[in-house]
C-alpha cells in the first residue's frame, strides 16, 4: 500500500518540477527578448502569451465541443482571478526585464508568503507562532534584497513594482481558492486568459500595439508563451497527484532555475545583500508549506 501511495507523489513532484523548469525557460525568453528588442514593450511579448495559452486551452475544448463547460460557473472571483493574475502577470514580465532573472523570480516567489500572512484574515486560516516565524524571516530576505532602500537607486523601482506583482499575484490564487472546487482549472486558467487579453487591448487602444520586428523575438514569444502553457499544465497535475505542502515546497526550484540560468546564460550574480535575502526567502519559502500544513491540522 505505502508504494502505491508513494507513486502518485513521486510522479506529483516530477510534474512540478517539470513546471519550474517551463517557468524558467518563459523568464529567460521574456528576458532575452529585452536584449533582441530594447524598445519593444513588454505588453508585446505578455499579449502573445496569453493567445497561445488561450489557444491551448480553447481550440481542444472547441473540437470536442465543450467550450462551454469553460465558462465554469462565472462567480466574481474567476473574474477578480483573471483581474489580479493578469495585472501581475505584466508586472512580473516588466521586472524581469529590469532586475534580471534570479532576484526578480525570488521577489515573485514572495507571494506565497504573502498567502500565508493574509490567510488567517482573508481565509479564516489561522498560522501557528512557527508559521508567523517563518513569515517573517521570509520578509527579513525581502527587507535584505531592498537594503539599502534608496528611492534615487536605479534598481529600487523595479523592486517595488517586484512587490506590487506579488501582492497581486497573492489575491490572484485567494480568489482562486474562493472559486471553489465547482470551477476545474481549466476554467480558472480560461478566466486568467480572457481577463488578461481585455486588459490587453485596453492598453492597446490606449498606447497603441508594437509587435515584434524581428524573427528572434516572435520565435522567443511563442517559446514562452508554449513554455508557460506547459508549466502550468504541469503544475496542475502536480496538485492533483501529490500533497500540496510538497509541491509548494517544489515550486521554489524556480527561483534558483532562473538563478542558475542567469549566472550561465548572462553572468548575472546577486550582490551580497540580495544573495543572503534570496537564501532566507528560499529557506523560509520551503519551510512554510509544511509549517502551515501543520498548523492546519491542529486547529482541526
Amino acid at each position: 500500500m505505502k508504494k502505491t501511495h508513494r507513486r502518485p507523489a513521486a510522479r506529483g513532484l516530477v510534474y512540478m518540477l517539470g513546471a519550474c523548469f517551463f517557468f524558467s525557460v518563459m523568464s529567460v525568453c521574456v528576458y532575452t527578448s529585452a536584449y533582441c528588442e530594447p524598445g519593444l514593450p513588454v505588453t508585446a511579448i505578455s499579449f502573445i502569451r496569453i493567445l497561445i495559452n488561450l489557444a491551448v486551452l480553447a481550440v481542444p475544448a472547441m473540437l470536442v465541443r465543450q467550450a462551454g463547460a469553460l465558462w465554469g460557473d462565472r462567480r466574481p472571483s474567476l473574474w477578480l482571478r483573471g483581474l489580479f493574475g493578469g495585472t501581475a502577470m505584466v508586472l512580473s514580465f516588466a521586472v524581469i526585464q529590469l532586475l534580471g532573472l534570479a532576484e526578480s523570480a525570488f521577489l515573485g516567489a514572495s507571494s506565497g508568503v504573502i498567502i500565508v500572512a493574509l490567510g488567517p484574515w482573508l481565509l479564516r486560516q489561522p498560522n501557528s507562532p512557527l508559521t508567523w516565524f517563518a513569515v517573517i524571516g521570509a520578509f527579513c530576505g525581502i527587507g535584505l534584497i531592498f537594503a539599502p532602500f534608496d528611492l534615487n537607486e536605479e534598481s529600487t523601482p523595479g523592486r517595488l513594482i517586484a512587490m506590487s506583482a506579488s501582492l497581486l499575484s497573492a489575491m490572484a490564487y485567494l480568489m482562486v481558492a474562493r472559486a471553489g472546487t465547482s470551477n476545474t482549472p481549466e476554467t480558472v486558467i480560461f478566466y486568467f486568459c480572457i481577463v488578461s487579453a481585455m486588459l490587453h487591448l485596453g492598453w492597446f487602444g490606449y498606447a497603441g500595439l508594437s509587435w515584434p520586428q524581428t524573427g528572434s523575438v516572435w520565435a522567443l514569444a511563442i517559446l514562452g508563451g508554449f513554455a508557460a502553457s506547459v508549466a502550468q499544465s504541469l503544475m496542475t497535475r502536480a496538485y492533483q497527484t501529490a500533497p500540496a505542502a510538497l509541491v509548494s515546497a517544489v515550486g521554489y526550484t524556480t527561483p534558483v532555475m532562473n538563478l542558475l540560468w542567469g549566472l550561465a546564460l548572462f553572468n548575472q550574480i546577486p550582490g551580497p545583500n540580495a544573495l543572503a535575502g534570496c537564501t532566507l526567502i528560499l529557506l523560509c519559502g520551503v519551510a512554510l508549506p509544511f509549517l502551515t500544513a501543520r498548523s492546519r491540522t491542529w486547529s482541526d
